[in-house]
């Protein structure tokens, strides 16, 4: 793999500021966080001031913010969104991340009506279900800066995407959790319990235990969990991807843990080398995508169908560690090569324990549980808590942007690793009477960046005569140096910014739209027929349509997962409380969908 993808934006989730400055801290490009509200996740929302506050300390770094706006909106809620961009345009972050195409109307509206506007970049988000290339050049016409891709492409779609518009910045998801259904295109959690997947309230029922059964209410699979998926891991596809014309990677998990996020980014950080953003990262852990939550991986569609799926379980199951090989009254022995911890997390057949003592002898652990476990010969035992390794994750990390430093006829010139530099004329008294302790003085002194944002790595002193300078007036002057060439660095990136270009209307690829447009407001209804395109109904969340309809539009397939490809029996989902769910299948597009009961 190359050494460095130097246009290649990393970006990472963050649900609060502290998550925001680690993300940034582990060599994140970017970060996308949640606006006050109206994201599209209720519960990683964040104040106008923590934004303000990571806009300024990624800044310094050359990241970017980007903000989630991106649930669908009433009439009401349209306004108070409006304002809140407006406020968070304010505050200097970079791009919006948005779904409701009200809020993209009064975008196009603003941007017609006030030349000169300096707005923060649009991206189009994942919620509107970018998976057909027709709909992405729309966006394109449009003039959004990006639009994040659906996460079932493949490689090949991908490319096609990227030659049909080869102009618009293009997101891809790179890893973590997958919604099993094309996103905007859930509406089971709202029809469940009135929960939208749509408005940032999904209760994930693709989580949960269904019974698979025929027509005539024969079990087929009980008690399985048939929408579960595996957690995505893009990272061997990484080159292949930037290929097709990804320009960022999305790390996903804006409700994970910090650690999860640090460890997660740096993973990533190390594969991809030089980003789009300054400054070095130094970890005091290898990072390593098995040892934080996950379900297992795949890379689901990118090089076609795969086994996506995880039935067994939602739970976190983590690095597989090795087979039972021994049970006792109350230990059990594996065979594995790690050292496990007490308290240690173990996750086996749907179940799990701690550890409250384990031995090693050679490849053998004897691990005594902090409970009873129901555990058989040559069972599979994976570790999903390793408190060694989260332990090192908690500890802090330092990103430093590289500062060389040269001093030439009494005059310190300080260069960053994006060539912006600040100048210093030393006033002095006299010379040093031993100029190369003086030297060595300076080189010492003017090396000790400590907690700073920046390191020196290269110091070079042309002079044959110094001045006498005592140590307290050299780290004066660097200090002062520094936080020079940080306001700077500051200044530079603000004149740099690049924001939204003017956007128009354009013909929508439908002459009519359903309620899979998810239109909620009147504004976003102007917006289609601004597009010449008629919407027959508003969102499923605002009226509930009275025939029979799709809840989840899905590429992983039920029947595939059970090896029922051939199988000509029609086949359905009951949840716990009896309620049975239709399955619709388009083996033509290999694709499946969740249908609303029938009554």
């Amino acid at each position: 793999m190359k050494n460095t993808f130097r246009n290649i934006e990393l970006l990472a989730p963050a649900k609060d500021k502290a998550t925001a400055f680690a993300a940034i801290d582990c060599g994140a490009d970017a970060v996308y966080v949640g606006a006050p509200s109206f994201g599209a996740r209720k519960n990683a929302a964040n104040s106008l001031k923590d934004i303000e506050e990571i806009v300024n300390y990624a800044h310094k770094y050359f990241a970017k913010v980007h903000v989630t706006l991106n649930t669908i909106l009433t009439d009401k809620e349209l306004e108070e969104a409006f304002k809140m961009a407006n406020n968070l345009s304010d505050i200097g972050i970079d791009a919006l991340i948005i779904q409701d195409m009200g809020l993209l109307e009064k975008f196009i509206n603003k941007l017609t009506s006030q030349k000169g506007l300096s707005l923060p970049q649009i991206h189009i988000s994942t919620q509107c279900d970018n998976y057909l290339k027709e709909k992405i050049k729309f966006f394109n016409d449009i003039g959004v800066t990006r639009v994040v891709l659906a996460r079932e492409l493949t490689v090949e779609q991908i490319k096609e995407i990227h030659n049909f518009c080869p102009n618009l910045e293009l997101e891809s998801f790179i890893h973590g959790a997958l919604c099993v259904s094309m996103s905007g295109q859930c509406y089971l959690s709202q029809f469940i319990g009135g929960r939208s997947a749509n408005r940032g309230e999904c209760a994930q029922p693709c989580r949960k235990m269904y019974d698979v059964i025929d027509d005539n209410g024969n079990v087929i699979k009980k008690n399985i969990y048939p929408l579960c998926l595996k957690d995505f891991n893009g990272s061997k596809h990484i080159e292949e991807l930037i290929d097709a014309g990804i320009s960022s990677f999305k790390i996903e998990g804006r409700l994970k843990d910090i650690n999860y996020v640090k460890n997660i980014t740096a993973y990533y950080r190390k594969l991809l080398g030089k980003g789009t953003s300054s400054g070095m990262s130094k970890y005091s852990f290898e990072p390593n995508p098995e040892k934080t939550f996950n379900r297992g991986f795949t890379d689901y569609f990118l090089k076609g169908r795969t086994e996506c799926f995880n039935m067994e379980s939602p739970k976190s199951r983590g690095e597989y560690i090795g087979v039972v090989k021994k049970i006792g009254k109350d230990y059990f022995e594996v065979k594995t090569s790690k050292t496990l911890h007490p308290q240690d997390g173990l996750y086996f057949n749907d179940n799990g324990c701690l550890i409250n003592k384990a031995e090693k002898n050679e490849n053998i652990v004897r691990v005594y549980p902090n409970k009873k476990v129901s555990l058989s010969l040559n069972d599979k035992i994976y570790r999903n808590l390793d408190t060694e390794f989260e332990k090192e994750l908690s500890k802090p990390v330092k990103r430093q942007i590289g500062v060389n430093l040269i001093y030439k006829n009494n005059v310190i010139t300080l260069i960053d690793e994006d060539n912006i530099q600040v100048k210093h004329s030393v006033s002095f008294n006299e010379y040093a009477n031993n100029p190369e302790k003086m030297k060595e003085t300076y080189i010492k002194q003017l090396s000790k960046t400590g907690e700073s944002d920046f390191y020196v790595s290269d110091i070079k002193i042309c002079d044959t005569k110094l001045p006498f300078m005592p140590v307290s007036e050299i780290n004066q002057l660097r200090r002062k140096l520094f936080e020079e060439l940080m306001q700077k660095r500051i200044e530079t990136y603000d004149k740099n910014k690049k924001y939204q270009s003017p956007m128009k209307h354009t013909q929508y690829f439908l002459s009519e739209v359903d309620y899979r447009a998810n239109v909620y407001n009147e504004t976003a209804k102007n917006f289609y027929e601004n597009s010449n395109a008629k919407v027959c109904e508003y969102a499923f969340e605002k009226n509930t349509p009275k025939r029979q309809v799709s809840l989840m539009r899905c590429k992983h397939c039920i029947k595939y997962a059970l090896n029922m490809c051939k199988s000509p029996k029609n086949i359905s989902i009951k949840d716990s409380k009896g309620v049975v769910y239709p399955l619709k299948f388009n083996c033509k597009n290999c694709e499946m969908e969740v249908l609303t009961p029938n009554t």
